[in-house]
């Protein structure tokens, strides 16, 4: 609470590896607050691929962009573009450069500074971040009330996320000392390889470590997950019936109930 004021709750995605489903999953996660919970939404792309907007059926070239809003040059309402599903803001191949163009030195919480006018606006806002450990990457953890590290049932993902932590730890101490990470979530999953399970087990013991927990859902693997974007729909609406569509359901479900609770134990 802020004097009366409802903020947002802020979630970034976050896997310096990439393959992991992150912009499927911070896709899904956008969309279903909005269609299953009716939740105000503003999901922010901060990959300079690009993928988020697109996958939600924006053109990421013709618009102002993140990269207009981190360095001054769109204030972040003109940014803000409304999809059938939730608003957006887009990025592109510029924001690529902002190692080298955010030299001031608050540059690591620029972001945190443009939601400045918008937060109170949302119920959530979803941030999709590079697979990298970079300025971009920061400025998500800087201005993040929790954490979602999506990763797939490999050894060098599981190795990805044991590297995260110190990343986390640092940004802790001094960016965002109310930082949390909300959890793991298994994608591209199948149960019954040997692998999958092995991975899940030694998840279960990372996230332990990192004071968080393994999702209860995992996102089983399916074509579907991967033709959506093509389409600009939403994996609920390009396959409802399919099994990840079932298995981002009940995640965003898991999503809402702990985001929830810790906010209702804020007001008190």
């Amino acid at each position: 609470m802020n004097g009366g004021i409802i903020l947002a709750t802020i979630i970034a995605l976050t896997n310096q590896k990439g393959g992991v489903g992150k912009t499927t999953t911070s896709s899904a996660l956008a969309a279903g607050l909005v269609s299953f919970y009716n939740k105000k939404v503003l999901a922010i792309d901060l990959d300079p691929q690009g993928s988020l907007g697109f996958s939600l059926g924006l053109d990421i070239e013709d618009c102002r962009s993140i990269h207009d809003v981190l360095t001054g040059q769109a204030l972040i309402q003109e940014a803000i573009q409304e999809t059938d599903y939730c608003d957006v803001i887009t990025s592109n191949i510029l924001l690529s450069s902002a190692e080298l163009e955010f030299t001031s030195s608050d540059r690591q919480f620029l972001l945190k500074k443009a939601l400045q006018p918008v937060v109170s606006n949302y119920d959530y806002i979803v941030i999709d971040t590079p697979p990298a450990l970079n300025i971009l990457t920061v400025n998500a953890y800087a201005c993040a009330n929790h954490l979602i590290i999506p990763m797939a049932p490999e050894i060098l993902s599981l190795l990805g996320v044991t590297q995260l932590k110190e990343t986390i730890d640092s940004a802790r101490e001094t960016l965002n000392p109310q930082l949390n990470v909300l959890g793991i979530i298994l994608t591209k999953f199948n149960k019954r390889t040997l692998l999958a399970r092995e991975v899940k087990e030694m998840a279960e013991n990372v996230a332990l470590q990192m004071g968080t927990c393994v999702f209860e859902n995992q996102i089983r693997t399916s074509v579907s997950v991967a033709e959506a974007p093509a389409h600009g729909l939403s994996i609920f609406d390009h396959s409802p019936s399919a099994k990840p569509s079932e298995d981002y359901k009940n995640f965003i479900h898991e999503v809402i109930t702990m985001t929830s609770a810790e906010a209702s134990q804020e007001v008190k």
